[in-house]
């Protein structure tokens, strides 16, 4: 009964979170719109200002909603994917190709430090890809200019470990064993100013768990975030 309790606890803070951020960006986009219709759409000084709000809502709300859906297929099919030998190399280079001009845009050195062998792992590809994308974009996005982000991974006994830093602005002690919690943001204004959903860290976490890993995070205020993931390495006679 306390299990039951506990999951009937989870799946209303659950539905709680989502009526609220749902509720957030439908709200504004309808202020904007009433605005615009009640006669701003023929002041030139502030029409296109407001469409410019509806259009960074619409897509804030377009991200939610794709993660949200994310999130329910991996829970639904959990036990149901196979997992295959992953190149982790192959991986991280698509995941860098698509952030590198993201990263150079705004003044952010990305680096990337391989193994001198060549490790595979078990997991999903578009899953490990997806997680890499998570932990590089929030690596990206919340380090500033003039800084820099790295990614790298070694095999540790049946592991390889695959590990995403930065020298950004870093996560509180108190809130770092939350961060992968659904919807938990450390400054919730920042985050959905940088166009977060609050669900990427949770996404990661689920995949990861997927895959039969494990991921971690160790951070200091001022001075960076480190994400490490374990994850079992394909052996070579395995390979």
């Amino acid at each position: 009964m306390t299990e039951l309790r506990r999951l009937e606890n989870l799946r209303r803070e659950f539905v709680s979170n989502v009526s609220h951020e749902l509720k957030t960006p439908l709200t504004t986009i309808q202020a904007y719109t009433e605005t615009l219709l009640d006669g701003a759409i023929n002041d030139p000084e502030n029409n296109r200002k407001f469409l410019e709000r509806i259009d960074e809502q619409a897509e804030r709300l377009h991200k939610l909603i794709l993660d949200l859906l994310s999130l329910a297929r991996i829970e639904a099919a959990e036990d149901a994917y196979e997992l295959l030998p992953v190149p982790v190399a192959n991986t991280v280079q698509v995941c860098v190709d698509e952030y590198l001009p993201v990263a150079e845009s705004k003044g952010v050195e990305l680096q990337v430090q391989p193994p001198s062998e060549a490790l595979v792992v078990w997991a999903d590809d578009e899953g490990l890809l997806t997680v890499l994308n998570n932990l590089l974009d929030n690596a990206i996005k919340y380090t500033p200019s003039g800084g820099s982000v790295s990614i790298r991974w070694h095999v540790e006994g049946r592991r390889t470990v695959l590990e995403v830093e930065d020298t950004g602005i870093g996560i509180p002690k108190q809130h770092q064993s939350r961060v992968f919690e659904r919807f938990f943001r450390v400054d919730k204004a920042r985050s959905r100013e940088l166009g977060g959903t609050g669900l990427g860290l949770a996404i990661v976490k689920h995949w990861v768990q997927v895959f039969g890993g494990t991921v971690e995070v160790a951070s200091e205020l001022g001075r960076g975030s480190l994400f490490t993931i374990r994850l079992p390495t394909v052996s070579k006679s395995s390979a």
